[in-house]
């Protein structure tokens, strides 16, 4: 079958819009599973044993489950507890977040274990609680031995964000096979997908690798 290049440009209006879901759900999923991320790393860190327990069962937890199982959770069992639907969106943004902080909080975890321990017992020596401790002095620091690890599993999750077809959201795998299902264009269609799937994951990766570089230690 020849490809068709004219008519994947008269598509890309519609897929430029199922790629801005794709951007958004990544950004706010990036954004949302770092912080709580963050904050279960801390917590795994914590003297207070019952607290580190309790987020490392988190982070094992959610890291032995399917993602495609905890989008079908939340999509379809938190609504029964909410007495109300919540939407494909929120669904898959949801299970996204907590999906993801069990990774970023293992990799906060070990930039912060990268930084040496005797500048937490400065800080808490000069009057600042653990927590100040790590927000102004030990997480600044860590961040530049985590960032490109960081930036690396930010890349899986833009690949995973092709999962939310199995709740309906029309991201961009979901707008090319609508379209190329109407059109019975699916080869053209899943082709540009994996084209610009490995483009943009294969730039960012090699941006990755040149932070490496830049701030190996």
């Amino acid at each position: 079958m020849q490809i068709d290049l004219a008519y994947i440009v008269d598509e890309l209006p519609l897929l430029w819009k199922g790629m801005q879901v794709t951007l958004l759900l990544t950004l706010l999923g990036i954004v949302g599973g770092v912080a709580l991320g963050a904050a279960l790393a801390v917590a795994r860190l914590s003297r207070f044993r019952p607290l580190s327990l309790a987020a490392g069962l988190y982070v094992d937890l959610f890291r032995l489950l399917p993602l495609i199982l905890l989008i079908f959770w939340i999509y379809f069992l938190l609504p029964l507890w909410l007495g109300r639907p919540i939407g494909g969106f929120y669904s898959a943004l949801v299970s996204f977040i907590l999906y993801e902080a069990a990774y970023f909080c293992e990799i906060v975890r070990s930039g912060i274990q990268s930084v040496r321990r005797g500048q937490v017992h400065a800080g808490l020596a000069t009057g600042l609680s653990y927590g100040q401790t790590m927000r102004a002095i030990i997480l600044p620091q860590a961040l530049r031995n985590m960032l490109p690890v960081l930036l690396t599993q930010s890349i899986n999750l833009f690949k995973s964000t092709s999962l939310v077809y199995v709740v309906g959201v029309r991201d961009f795998l979901t707008a090319a096979d609508v379209i190329g299902t109407k059109d019975n264009r699916l080869i053209e269609m899943y082709g540009f997908v994996a084209v610009v799937y490995f483009a943009l994951c294969c730039a960012a990766s090699l941006s990755v690798n040149r932070l490496q570089r830049r701030y190996a230690i």
